[in-house]
């Protein structure tokens, strides 16, 4: 009997400590977590009682601010004065689904919460809870002109993106893709509003594009002949040896008309230039003529290990640490891809070409020209400048970080007057950019062919502008072209616009200070 006592004594002992092991768990180690937890009925009334700060653009234009709501479960509602113009950045606050966008990432500072205390008296008397304001980089005025670029597209299929990055700061003035969506649906302070704009929000339009998924960060696409600056990158960053590389030459014959195509050994494919036109020299005659057999040639000579090393730095294979949720990594083949065993030599050749395996967020290409205007250094991409209390007190401001160093400087200076060649005697002589701008750009149109459909392309053009003091770099795509279309007729207007609006704005993605909510 007395043993069993001391057992059951035992036993309630060891069940004590585990009620205090589980007390200390929930009131230190999980203290934190159990208290910003959405399922915490005390956050949920919170949600509901509570206003948010406000957040801004760069021009101190208000992008989203928190008003009295007049019916619902809200006791607020948020209202989003631009509404699809900058959505796909600020996202949407919603009782149903919850935050996106800058809405979720900087949460914290925009729910109503507890200052720092900077005085005794505030220790021990701390002030009411408040909000602060987020003021982004996000330029109105750029976003207007991406949107209306867009829309004056010929033809039906008018879905694609446009950013545009400050590349010596990473600071992103401009991010629009089409389709997008109206926010404001979805923060209505009724369920049945709410459930209305989810139903856009998740919807695909008639190119198979959701505004859920912005074509600028989620979506990628072969970015055709924009490979060509990583390319060649690779030759003076990694192989400086081939800067003189000649094509075509007696080591790699070309076959077809005048040198307009070579032959990819261990196969029985020809790569040939577009329309089969003549082309080739060395890379200064090369990339302004977009030579695609001539490229080719080279990356069979860079080989898979220095293709893929060189678009690893721009950061290619990685998901980009942008201060925006959902953002996908850009793909290239690794190196044992890229290997004989399997794409092999024809593999690098169409790689280097920006073809086959090769696929590219719009956010991703504008990183590779941002890298060379900024001499190889690829910074942080991000969209929030600073954030201020509701008395304008700075709380927190964004410090430009290197992201990639994807390139020496003098490489990156080898790179840049071949894409201003692309300007000036190249595939983008005829859009028309103004010698003022002095703009440094390159082409992109890639072929694609779905099982059972018309051949497509789409059409890409990436720079930079001014080429001798860079203050912004652009990216454009638009999907699902015309087999006539190319990336200078398509991408081209939309990329030279962007630079002639960026570059008479007064300052680039200056903070403005704290505005009222209208």
């Amino acid at each position: 009997m007395g043993r069993r006592i001391r057992w059951l004594g035992v036993i309630l002992i060891l069940c004590f400590a585990l009620v205090l092991v589980q007390l200390a768990n929930v009131q230190f180690r999980k203290a934190s977590a159990l208290a910003n937890s959405k399922n915490n009925p005390k956050n949920f009334v919170a949600h509901l009682d509570n206003t948010r700060g406000d957040i801004l653009a760069a021009d101190g234009t208000v992008l989203a601010y928190s008003e009295k709501a007049t019916s619902g479960s809200y006791k607020y509602q948020r209202v989003y004065p631009l509404g699809p113009l900058t959505s796909q950045v600020v996202g949407f606050d919603s009782l149903i689904y919850g935050t996106t966008g800058v809405e979720s990432v900087y949460n914290q500072y925009l729910v109503a919460h507890h200052q720092a205390a900077k005085t005794i008296g505030q220790l021990l008397s701390p002030p009411p809870e408040t909000t602060d304001n987020v003021t982004l980089t996000i330029v109105p005025s750029l976003q207007r002109v991406a949107q209306q670029e867009l829309a004056d597209l010929p033809g039906p299929n008018r879905d694609g993106a446009v950013v545009a990055i400050n590349p010596t700061t990473g600071a992103i003035e401009a991010m629009y893709s089409s389709p997008t969506y109206d926010p404001n649906p979805l923060a209505s302070p009724t369920s049945a509003g709410e459930n209305l704009g989810d139903v856009a929000y998740l919807g695909k339009d008639a190119e198979g594009f959701s505004p859920s998924s912005p074509i600028a960060l989620r979506e990628v696409f072969p970015p055709g002949s924009t490979m060509k600056v990583v390319t060649s990158t690779a030759v003076y960053n990694l192989k400086p040896q081939l800067s003189n590389f000649v094509w075509p030459n007696p080591l790699q014959p070309a076959t077809g008309p005048a040198s307009a195509c070579i032959a990819l050994p261990h196969s029985n494919k020809l790569l040939c230039n577009d329309g089969g036109s003549p082309c080739g020299g060395n890379m200064t005659l090369m990339l302004p003529q977009s030579c695609d057999p001539g490229y080719g040639a080279l990356g069979m000579a860079l080989g898979g290990k220095t293709l893929w090393q060189q678009a690893a730095a721009f950061g290619y294979d990685q998901v980009p640490p942008i201060d925006i949720p959902g953002a996908v990594a850009s793909n290239f083949p690794t190196p044992a891809e890229l290997g004989p065993a399997q794409l092999g030599q024809p593999g690098q050749a169409y790689s280097a070409i920006g073809q086959q395996d090769v696929e590219a967020t719009a956010l991703q290409n504008c990183l590779v020209a941002a890298g060379i205007a900024n001499g190889g250094v690829v910074m942080t991409p991000h969209v929030m400048a600073e954030v201020r209390s509701s008395d304008g007190t700075l709380v927190a401001s964004y410090q430009p970080t290197p992201w990639k160093t994807a390139a020496t400087q003098q490489a990156a200076g080898q790179v840049t007057p071949l894409m201003q060649a692309v300007v000036t005697s190249g595939t983008a002589s005829g859009v028309g950019f103004p010698s003022i701008l002095n703009a440094a750009v390159k082409t992109g149109t890639a072929q694609r062919q779905a099982p059972g459909q018309v051949e497509e392309t789409d059409d890409w053009m990436i720079g930079f502008a001014p080429a001798n003091d860079p203050k912004i770099a652009i990216a454009v795509v638009v999907p699902y072209q015309p087999y006539s279309a190319y990336g200078a007729t398509i991408a081209g207007p939309i990329v030279k616009a962007m630079m002639e609006a960026a570059l008479s704005l007064p300052t680039n993605s200056a903070p403005a200070p704290p505005a009222s909510q209208p």
